[in-house]
């Protein structure tokens, strides 16, 4: 195993095709490509799966292809993690607690401890989610490395309201899968990078690539800088996108351009 760098994560966005209504197959698939990646990268800290990675969006099937409890995902998530000693977010899955169904990510650290669990809490319309799924209730903060952390979910990412309160929060990155589909790719560019820009954080967003459910999926997923740089950004094909985040750089922007501490709070309620 590499040395790891004090202050930097390497991560890798694992940008794959996902199987229709086939949650086996696509564990499987996924399996793989995690294998690959910590192979080929021996010096990784942090991997990012895709948004709904273990059903796609079989919406009309989702009670029964859903993993219950995550139990089934997030022992092997956790295991994985322990063993390679690399932090994990998860992407996220169709899940089912308490007879409801959850679009959730899961966190894992080095040892493979869980810490976070995340429901996406906006749902789709023209995906039809909210005739299918549960919203989440609450935003989440999570440590790892000691470094605060925000997770979000595709959709959410156009409520800038979410991204600056996990911000506030003492968020320093931002976590993002998704199923982003054509024609919006200049809309996921754009918000990806504005979110990152006024919040002065890193905004690391996996989105799959293929196609099913009437829809097809441009990948170019991405790591954003505080400043709003690209730091890397995949094609629209399946492929591992690696790239490093130095979390110092977050707390130098945010000494550069007091954004936070010139906010006027009371003058933004409506």
């Amino acid at each position: 195993m590499a040395e790891r760098q004090q202050g930097k994560w390497r991560v890798a966005l694992v940008q794959s095709d996902i199987r229709l209504g086939e949650p086996e197959e696509n564990r499987k698939h996924m399996q793989e490509l995690l294998g690959r990646t910590v192979a080929e990268h021996p010096d990784l800290d942090l991997a990012v799966l895709p948004e709904m990675w273990n059903t796609g969006y079989a919406l009309d099937r989702i009670h029964e292809l859903a993993d219950a409890e995550g139990k089934a995902t997030r022992e092997w998530l956790s295991a994985f993690a322990a063993k390679h000693r690399i932090h994990i977010v998860g992407g996220s899955i169709a899940e089912k607690q308490d007879g409801k169904i959850y679009n959730t990510t899961y966190v894992f650290d080095r040892e493979g401890k869980e810490t976070a669990r995340y429901a996406k809490i906006h749902l789709f319309r023209l995906m039809e989610e909210e005739k299918y799924l549960a919203s989440g209730e609450r935003n989440v903060v999570f440590e790892l490395d000691g470094t605060k952390a925000g997770a979000s979910i595709c959709y959410d990412i156009r409520f800038p309201e979410l991204v600056r309160t996990l911000a506030l929060q003492g968020a320093k990155v931002l976590f993002l899968p998704a199923e982003w589909p054509h024609p919006r790719l200049h809309h996921w560019r754009t918000l990806l990078m504005a979110r990152a820009i006024e919040n002065q954080m890193y905004v690391v967003a996996c989105n799959r690539v293929g196609g099913g459910g009437g829809a097809d999926f441009f990948g170019h997923s991405m790591i954003i800088g505080p400043w709003g740089e690209i730091v890397a950004e995949g094609g629209e094909g399946e492929e591992i996108v690696t790239g490093t985040v130095e979390l110092s750089l977050v707390d130098e922007v945010r000494g550069r351009i007091p954004v936070f501490a010139d906010r006027r709070p009371d003058c933004y309620e409506l």
